[in-house]
């Protein structure tokens, strides 16, 4: 059975910093691109960050460009987003998921594999 579980999240005050990490298990996703979504209260949910197979490639969502980073380790079969200078606006949960194409995509419906979400509130 394939599974994404991501951990991390948490409650942090605006400004601080929060990793996430993205755990895959049931196969290996060294030749799929991975990716970080995320859901506000009462929003649809929306693209973070992608990341290529070979880690070459990355794209970002314009509202965490210059405080997030995403990155994988192929070898442990892990994703994660690294997340900084967290405000407000930031607090969602928060969805790794891996596509079928190797290439970074933003595109929700290009991914195959959804973990459960992890939350993340920032406080004021």
């Amino acid at each position: 059975q394939v599974q994404l579980v991501e951990s991390g999240g948490g409650l942090v005050q605006a400004g601080g910093s929060l990793r996430l990490s993205c755990a895959a298990s049931g196969r290996t996703f060294s030749r799929s691109a991975m990716g970080w979504f995320r859901r506000a209260p009462g929003k649809e949910r929306e693209f973070v960050a992608t990341i290529s197979w070979s880690g070459s490639s990355t794209l970002y969502a314009d509202s965490v460009k210059g405080r997030f980073t995403i990155s994988r380790d192929d070898a442990k079969n892990t994703g994660s987003l690294q997340m900084n200078s967290l405000k407000p606006e930031d607090t969602a949960v928060y969805f790794c998921a891996a596509a079928r194409s190797p290439w970074a995509t933003m595109t929700s419906t290009e991914y195959d594999y959804w973990g459960q979400g992890t939350q993340v509130t920032v406080s004021p």
